[in-house]
């Protein structure tokens, strides 16, 4: 037995018995994760993970992540498939900062926060926008002032994923006015629960407020909560940025696994739409008896199965020290439309059924579904609007005139 069959069989052993059975094939959106994470079971799950690092299994075990190399996180992901079990924790803090602090932090940051991120301990959410600084993220203007050994902060931040339930914020601050546009920014973390915070929630038209007003007056950040230089957050905002929109795009660690269960995995998405199409559509002899339907699921599932293997491919040269360039703008941009096509595929499907909001008439997956679809329209707005990545695939990727 090689190394990998061992921990392969180790894993598969540890995820049966420590995995309750009320948490598989559960699917968590970004506002209710945080809710099932605070029940018994779901705290016994997100508890034993975090207890071998698993819920960040790449990351170092002096930080308390898993340590695992490609291979055997690989693994680890096809066994929590296999159970149809997610990986809990998650969030801006495994997807966001956490990484950033790796890359950017002190040892004394990487010592105090990393680990809490681990264990879900904390909720952390993004200070970037501001009402006058969206795609134009350079020129936030919320102000934080030296005072001693902390930055006063006062301004206000838009779309803040999550404010309402967030322990920490990692924000731009401009600290240097005099500065030109990209200069004169820092790079600060602060804690939510003080009271120069104030949180709104905006209700988006899908009926949920995962995204906040957040208002600062006062607020207090400490000297050694602030990440790479002074002035000189840019940086370390934009590698931020980064690893946010290849998270947005679907950039894809890879599964390793061999031909026969890659054919699997291609023919899962063909069998979703299938059968939402065999349902609402009707069926002839086991086929969807539209042809102009089936052509159209093809067309979808064909590019969502090449996007998939383009950004595998892409992380197995990034593993390999090739330079990934622009990719997570590319991927970004792409993926978001995809993820679009594919809740509009599906509402289109189910006619009318896919269209409720509430009342009898519907069943469940179908309401969840309208949700779905107007939950997607923002995908190419959030981590920066699909034309601003457009206008960065142009200027820095075709390297086209301004």
């Amino acid at each position: 037995m090689t190394d990998n069959e061992a921990f392969r069989a180790e894993t598969r052993t540890w995820l049966e018995a420590n995995c309750p059975q009320s948490i598989r094939g559960v699917r968590f959106g970004i506002e209710t994760s945080h809710e099932v994470y605070k029940t018994k079971d779901g705290k016994a799950w997100l508890d034993a993970m975090a207890s071998r690092g698993w819920t960040a299994p790449t990351w170092p075990k002096k930080y308390t992540g898993g340590g695992l190399n490609h291979a055997q996180a690989t693994i680890l992901g096809q066994e929590l498939k296999r159970i149809n079990a997610g990986t809990p924790g998650g969030g801006m803090g495994m997807i966001m900062i956490g990484p950033t602090l790796l890359e950017f932090g002190t040892e004394e940051q990487k010592q105090r926060h990393i680990p809490k991120i681990v264990s879900g301990e904390v909720v952390w959410c993004q200070g970037y926008s501001e009402p006058g600084a969206g795609s134009d993220l350079a020129s936030v203007q919320t102000k934080a002032v030296i005072d001693g050994d902390r930055f006063v902060i006062n301004g206000q931040k838009i779309w803040t994923s999550m404010a309402q339930i967030a322990d920490w914020m990692f924000a731009l601050v401009r600290t240097d006015p005099d500065a030109s546009k990209h200069d004169g920014i820092s790079f600060v973390l602060l804690d939510m629960h003080q009271p120069g915070v104030s949180i709104k929630p905006i209700r988006l038209i899908s009926g949920s407020s995962p995204f906040c007003e957040t208002f600062f007056d006062d607020a207090i950040a400490q000297r050694d909560n602030l990440v790479g230089e002074l002035n000189k957050g840019w940086t370390v905002a934009k590698r931020l940025l980064q690893f946010e929109r290849s998270s947005i795009g679907g950039m894809s660690s890879g599964d390793g696994k061999k031909k026969s269960a890659d054919k699997k995995a291609a023919a899962k998405p063909v069998n979703e739409f299938a059968s939402l199409a065999k349902t609402y559509i009707g069926e002839i002899d086991g086929k969807i008896s539209d042809p102009e339907t089936r052509d159209e699921i093809l067309r979808h599932v064909m590019k969502d199965r090449a996007f998939k293997l383009t950004t595998k491919r892409v992380g197995e040269e990034a593993r390999a020290g090739m330079d990934a360039g622009d990719t997570a703008t590319i991927f970004k941009l792409v993926g978001s439309y995809i993820q679009q096509d594919s809740s509009s595929l599906k509402g289109r499907l189910m006619g009318t059924q896919g269209v409720g909001w509430e009342g009898p008439g519907f069943e469940k997956n179908e309401l969840v579904m309208t949700k779905l679809w107007l939950a997607n329209r923002a995908t190419s707005i959030y981590g920066g609007t699909n034309e601003v990545q457009m206008n960065i695939i142009a200027k820095r990727v075709l390297q086209l005139p301004e």
